[in-house]
This record gives structure tokens, sequence and C-alpha cells, in this order.
């Protein structure tokens, strides 16, 4: 028996779905060049009534995180899965807690460091109506100031009063924060802010925007209502694009 199957015998199945989809989403993320290193985080809550969440063991380079690596916290960033052995980030779990204890719907919080999403959350005006890209997430978009390394717990409440009921957030000169019911509209949602944040750095580093009409940007915000949706087509396609790579994500 493999130590990944000896850590799946000890877990529902539902749990196990919920590790491979996560370790998936760390995978994706090194592959589109944004991780930091170890220093962000993405997590997922655990299916059943203890609220406990699945985040990366601190330490480990996404490229490496597995389903069966990932470490299980409960609400107060204690680890209660017997067979980890590594700790978690503590501002990782500052910031992650604090969605999955407000948000009862936040199945996955994706949070990053990446350098076009700190650039549009240290621009004065933010995400910029430059692209259909941008349009589509300007209604879900949120802020929070910067207020150190997310340490004091005390940040939480803030943290969580900007959110509101977002599903993106630019983190004030720091990063990019998206919260979904499941990993694969997180990831969603967090493919369309970055890639929306791309396209400004890009384009503002040309001289002077063109911008679009406000009729336009409000037609495409309306249509944006939906976009989390995207996340059905969107998902089983990064898995299948893992899957052709040969990623072992799901051990």
């Amino acid at each position: 028996m493999t130590e990944a199957t000896a850590r799946q015998s000890t877990m529902s199945h539902e749990e196990w779905e919920v590790r491979k989809d996560l370790a998936a989403a760390y995978r994706l993320v090194a592959l589109y060049d944004w991780e930091d290193l170890v220093f962000t985080h993405l997590s997922a809550r655990v299916p059943g009534p203890e609220h406990h969440f699945l985040i990366n063991p601190y330490g480990m380079l996404f490229d490496e995180i597995t389903a069966s690596s990932l470490v299980k916290v409960d609400r107060d960033g204690e680890i209660v899965d017997p067979g980890a052995t590594n700790r978690v980030n503590p501002a990782g779990f500052t910031i992650h807690s604090a969605v999955h204890m407000a948000r009862e719907e936040a199945g996955a919080v994706l949070h990053l460091h990446a350098p076009d999403g700190v650039a549009v959350s240290a621009h004065k005006d933010g995400l910029l109506p430059l692209s259909q890209t941008a349009m589509l997430c300007l209604d879900h978009i949120a802020f929070h100031d910067y207020e150190g390394v997310a340490l004091n717990l005390d940040e939480r409440e803030r943290l969580i009063r900007d959110l509101g009921d977002k599903n993106m957030m630019l983190l004030r000169n720091h990063g990019t924060l998206t919260v979904g019911r499941d990993v694969g509209e997180a990831f969603t949602y967090m493919y369309f802010l970055m890639k929306a944040a791309e396209i400004q750095v890009r384009t503002l580093g040309q001289g002077e925007p063109y911008l679009p009409s406000q009729q336009a940007t409000d037609t495409t915000s309306e249509q944006s209502k939906q976009l989390g949706m995207a996340s059905k087509l969107t998902w089983p396609a990064l898995l299948r694009k893992l899957e052709r790579i040969g990623s072992d994500y799901a051990t």
C-alpha cells in the first residue's frame, strides 16, 4: 500500500475528492506562474459539520503539493489531521479562516501574490474597465487595505467586512483573493481576475488607454452575474490538462 493510498483510506470519499481538486489548483497556480515560493495559500472546506479545512503544508512549493500532503486544520488553526507532520502558514490561517468562518458557502478560498495582481491592487483606481475580462470582474470585486503581514487575528473582522458578499478581492499593496462554492469556481474567478490584471498592466504600459462607453461597461457587468458558472466547463478542462502533462497531484 502506498502512502497516498494509506492516507486516502483514513478519510471519506468526499474529503478525498476535495483534496484532489485543491491539489490540482496548487499545481495550476504553479503552471500559470502565479506562485510566490511557499508564501501564498489556497484552502478548501472539508465536507461535514466539523468546520475543518485544508491548506498547504508550509514549506512545500506549489508544484509539489498532492492530495495526500494537504493539511487539515480547525477554525483555530490547530492541525486535526493525525497523518500531517507539517505546520501551516499562520498568515494563511488568518486570511482563510476568516472567510471560511464568515461565509458558509465558501467552499474554497484562493490567495495569491502574483505580480500583475499586486500591481493592480496598488493602482489608485484598482481594476479598470480596459478589457471585456475586466468588465466581467468589476461587479465581483471588493477591496481591503493593507495592514501588514496578516498575523493579527483582529484583522479577520475587517477583512470580512470589506469582502461582504463579493467573490473577488484586491488586497491593497498585497495581492488577490477569490472565493468560490468549490475549488473550480474559486479558480475560475482567480483566472478571470489575473487575466484582467495582466491585460491592465500591459495596456497602461503603452500609454493612455482607450476606455469603453459606460453603457458597454454596465451591459458587461450585468452579463457577469453568472460568471462563476463558467467553472462547470473550465474546471474539468483544467483537470484534463493536468492529466495530459502527467501531474501526480491526485496522489
